[in-house]
């Protein structure tokens, strides 16, 4: 009984926060201001990635600690991202709000699922992540593509259907401890769709849902309007199990199933180029292919490690197949919710690395600002720790996907989950040997 008022307490101060107006500006605007400071520090600021702020806060605490948002919180991040506030300014003041073309509807998940693969790319040839001015090149690039979408098209089109970080926190959203759904009996006698349209006291969804019909957390970004606009009390804010909402995806989308064996491959081609097996497979790929050139190597290594997993997801839905007789591109999508667990805590592990291990240049470029030098390990834990959590990450993410994938299996009375089952461990056991091996620092 306590647990359940504990969980009811939480709530309803969740659903207070989310209805107070002055949320979700009080956090927006202050994100903003400090996100546009650290383009320009990175743009102006010490050309070292080492030295620089920038570099900092935006590689070394913003983006190891959004896997983390996402699982606690769904898509918060979303609701005060500087880029969505962007857009909305945009859209005030010269937005000719069209409506979203039907190709971005159909196609737009392969976009992201593209510019996803292609930022990492690039960021392995060209070197984005560590030379700042290649920091504040990329943010300005989204800050052009967020300028153009909230110039013609209507409510926030970037971030539902073009933003590559949308597209990975939905699906790590749905793995996500918190979610936010409407009352069926309450919304039945409902006519003003006030959610969804907005009213006096806040616009309608600027993610295009409507929280009536809404039964997933990959598009919520928790903005909290539905809550003040709605007139009947009905939105309800809840913690729920983790990884629950991956039980019965009713309609299993297969891109979405393909951005997620996709992400485990980016996590893959992270980790092998910061390993100290790195160099030795370099040279042995350089001797195999004729070319010292880092373009044509880094194309074939990247391409082996974003293609492997996607293949063997191909083979295990296959055999799985074989007992579910539903196809294996259905098979495919069904089960390839499962990876998602495993897919974030493997990203959340490689994050540790940079957040715990690297931790502490937030403060010394921070003080850098003012002229004041360390020369200090950056470290805020040994490696032994940080490799004992991340050790426990990917068990706790072995375990949610496969939990997941009996679900799935059990849900559709499938007896097609061994293969899957047997492609997780395989997963989790390469994940545990790679982050036993050495890796290198960013700052």
């Amino acid at each position: 009984m306590s647990i359940n008022k504990d969980s009811s307490k939480k709530s309803n101060l969740l659903k207070k926060i989310l209805a107070h107006p002055l949320y979700p500006g009080i956090i927006q605007w202050p994100v903003l201001l400090l996100f546009a400071y650290i383009i320009f520090v990175l743009a102006f600021g010490p050309i070292l990635a080492h030295d620089n702020f920038g570099t900092a806060m935006t590689w070394v605490l913003w983006w190891p600690v959004l896997p983390l948002l996402f699982i606690l919180f769904g898509r918060l991040w979303c609701g005060i991202c500087p880029f969505a506030t962007l857009s909305d300014v945009v859209q005030k003041f010269v937005g000719l709000n069209k409506p979203v073309p039907k190709f971005l509807k159909k196609y737009g998940i392969w976009i992201i699922d593209a510019v996803f693969i292609l930022i990492t790319w690039s960021d392995h040839v060209f070197g984005i992540v560590e030379n700042p001015r290649g920091s504040a090149f990329l943010l300005m690039l989204i800050v052009v593509g967020v300028v153009f979408s909230g110039a013609f098209f209507e409510r926030r089109t970037w971030c539902r259907y073009l933003c590559f970080l949308g597209g990975l926190s939905g699906n790590y959203s749905r793995s996500g401890a918190l979610e936010l759904r409407a009352t069926p009996e309450k919304c039945a006698a409902c006519k003003s769709a006030s959610c969804y349209h907005g009213n006096e006291k806040a616009p309608g969804c600027p993610m295009f849902e409507f929280p009536r019909t809404m039964d997933t957390n990959a598009k919520c970004n928790l903005c909290g309007y539905c809550v003040k606009t709605c007139p009947n009390d009905s939105i309800t804010v809840k913690t729920r199990i983790p990884t629950k909402e991956l039980w019965g995806i009713k309609k299993p989308v297969f891109e979405e199933s393909f951005l997620a064996i996709v992400i485990m491959g980016i996590v893959f081609v992270q980790n092998i180029t910061m390993l100290s097996i790195w160099q030795p497979l370099l040279q042995t790929l350089e001797r195999i292919t004729g070319t010292t050139n880092y373009f044509v190597t880094f194309t074939i290594t990247f391409i082996i490690a974003m293609g492997l997993p996607i293949l063997a997801l191909f083979l295990s839905s296959f055999l799985s197949n074989l007992s579910t007789r539903e196809g294996i591109a259905k098979n495919f999508a069904r089960f390839g919710y499962g990876l998602i667990p495993l897919d974030l805590a493997a990203h959340l592990a490689h994050n540790l690395f940079h957040l715990l291990a690297e931790g502490k240049s937030i403060f010394f470029t921070f003080m850098g600002l003012f002229g004041v030098e360390y020369h200090a390990s950056a470290a805020i834990f040994s490696n032994s720790t940080i490799l004992t959590l991340q050790y426990l990450l990917l068990f706790l993410g072995t375990a949610g996907s496969a939990l997941t994938i009996c679900k799935i299996g059990k849900s559709h009375h499938h007896k097609g989950v061994v293969p899957h089952l047997i492609f997780v461990l395989l997963l989790a056991l390469i994940n545990v040997y790679l982050f036993s091996l050495p890796m290198a620092m960013r700052m």
